[in-house]
């Protein structure tokens, strides 16, 4: 598959969206980026990528994305956090969806690459989560997530030339949200959560990126979905000693009983939603840590994707380099 007119990508401020748009514009691609009404296009401008502002939960703003010949799509307009309720994330990462898919069909896109999440999985069972394994989500954040990726799966089987993709832990240069924040900057987590062996699946933004656009390419990945995930699967207590050693902070050395996070969470819960804001520490990701979880990413690698970077210490001493020049610079 070639695409030679519009790329247009949704979720462009976020976190895995401007490394995705980022990921485009440096190979010449003509990108369309789109998310909520922003002042602040100064990081689209500097790419010379095109900035359309919309929003998933007002249709009258979504028909202008796809003006001209967009023939491929990536969307990852979400909201992503386990502390916003169900019936909140319902307009954005359900309904949102079906008014944006059905848009996809109507204007006849070449190929819809949705960026989804492992969350649909819910927690770990004692095996690797696999593609085609049971989705059975604990919280609302994983609901909504695998709710949005059913109409999606209606949308294929109406037609739509759609791929499901569904990202781990992501963490990257310029992260600042999700659990992915822990490896990506200085941070003040001085305990260790629980015994600190639960073994994780991590993925950079950078490969994440390359990823969903080395899906897109391929007609086979058509109606399948792929996990997004590292090789390694470090423990927790060895990934945060890793990542205060990359930015220079004192590595946690106390164990915290997991009993003990949960009642934390709720306090740094209730403190946040008097400012409105969404906690460091969120109760229902807490939940996660009490088993390992660890993500296959065969499939994605069958298909001749290769990571950049498969091993998460050597790449955690690459964040160190970014974040030593970034401090000089």
């Amino acid at each position: 598959m070639k695409f030679d007119g519009i790329t247009l990508v949704t979720g462009a401020a976020g976190f895995m969206g401007s490394h995705l748009v980022e990921h485009l514009a440096k190979k010449g691609v003509k990108v369309r980026a789109s998310a909520r009404p922003r002042k602040d296009t100064s990081f689209f401008d500097s790419l010379g990528v095109e900035y359309v502002a919309a929003d998933l939960t007002k249709p009258e703003t979504l028909p202008a994305l796809f003006e001209g010949n967009v023939d491929r799509v990536f969307h990852l307009g979400a909201i992503c956090n386990f502390s916003t309720p169900y019936e909140k994330l319902y307009p954005t990462n359900v309904k949102g969806v079906e008014r944006f898919t059905e848009l996809v069909m109507k204007h006849g896109v070449k190929r819809y690459v949705h960026v989804g999440s492992t969350s649909v999985y819910g927690y770990y069972k004692g095996t690797p989560f696999l593609e085609d394994g049971p989705r059975d989500p604990h919280d609302a954040y994983g609901t909504s997530k695998r709710n949005g990726e059913d109409v999606v799966w209606k949308r294929i089987g109406q037609g739509m030339p759609g791929i499901i993709t569904r990202p781990c832990t992501v963490y990257g240069p310029r992260c600042n949200d999700g659990a992915g924040k822990a490896f990506s900057r200085p941070t003040s987590i001085s305990a260790i959560p629980g015994n600190g062996r639960q073994l994780l699946s991590n993925i950079r933004a950078e490969d994440v990126a390359a990823a969903v656009e080395h899906l897109s390419f391929l007609d086979s990945a058509v109606g399948q979905a792929y996990n997004i995930a590292e090789d390694t699967h470090p423990s927790l207590g060895d990934a945060l000693a890793l990542a205060a050693k990359t930015f220079g902070t004192k590595p946690p050395s106390v164990h915290l009983p997991l009993w003990l996070v949960k009642i934390a969470a709720k306090m740094d819960g209730a403190r946040a939603a008097k400012k409105g804001a969404i906690p460091d520490l969120e109760y229902d990701a807490v939940k996660y840590l009490y088993e390992d979880y660890i993500v296959d990413n065969a499939k994605l690698k069958a298909t001749g994707f290769v990571l950049r970077y498969p091993d998460f210490a050597e790449s955690m001493r690459q964040m160190g380099e970014w974040y030593r020049a970034r401090k000089v610079g």
